[in-house]
């Protein structure tokens, strides 16, 4: 079986205890979430929770068995590319001096960045897209003067023809 980066979207009651209990899946049939996201949707009773972890397609079917057995999930599914629209968003502070200033400018240019704060020693950069595009702008920023990074996790969402 091949082993890839897996998105899988979870529906579910937002009530207390509810991620503990799905993420405590994950571990238990040995997966590891490399990203999670989790927010309320359109009704403030049920929250949207993105999950990425790197698996096979027999963990998919496990996974959507063992989750669909918890009381308060509504629905899973695995978000396919192609099939639903994914995104990131990163913060980046950078320190800055005379010589990185222009080159960090230029960086945000090309990739459609915001500069969010900016002081003449830090600047703090906000971008957003595809996790290839902020592992793309991470690596031209790193060797500029990166200080922090917090990043969203991934937020899916399956096009309109799907059943979720």
């Amino acid at each position: 079986m091949e082993m890839r980066e897996r998105i899988i979207a979870i529906l579910v009651n937002n009530k207390p205890g509810v991620l503990s209990r799905v993420t405590g899946v994950f571990g238990r049939l040995g997966y590891n979430i490399e990203s999670l996201c989790v927010a309320e949707t359109i009704s403030p009773e049920v929250s949207r929770i993105t999950s990425i972890t790197n698996a096979d397609s027999d963990f998919i079917e496990k996974v959507k068995k063992q989750l669909s057995r918890l009381v308060d999930v509504l629905d899973v599914i695995e978000l396919v590319p192609g099939q639903s629209a994914q995104r990131e968003m990163i913060l980046i502070g950078i320190d800055l001096d005379q010589k990185n200033r222009p080159e960090v400018i230029q960086c945000v240019g090309m990739f459609d960045c915001k500069i969010i704060s900016m002081r003449n020693d830090y600047c703090i950069i906000q971008a957003a897209g595809s996790r290839e595009e902020m592992g793309t702008i991470i690596n031209l920023l790193k060797p500029l003067g990166i200080d922090k990074i917090a990043r969203t996790g991934v937020v899916a969402l399956q096009q309109k023809d799907s059943e979720f």
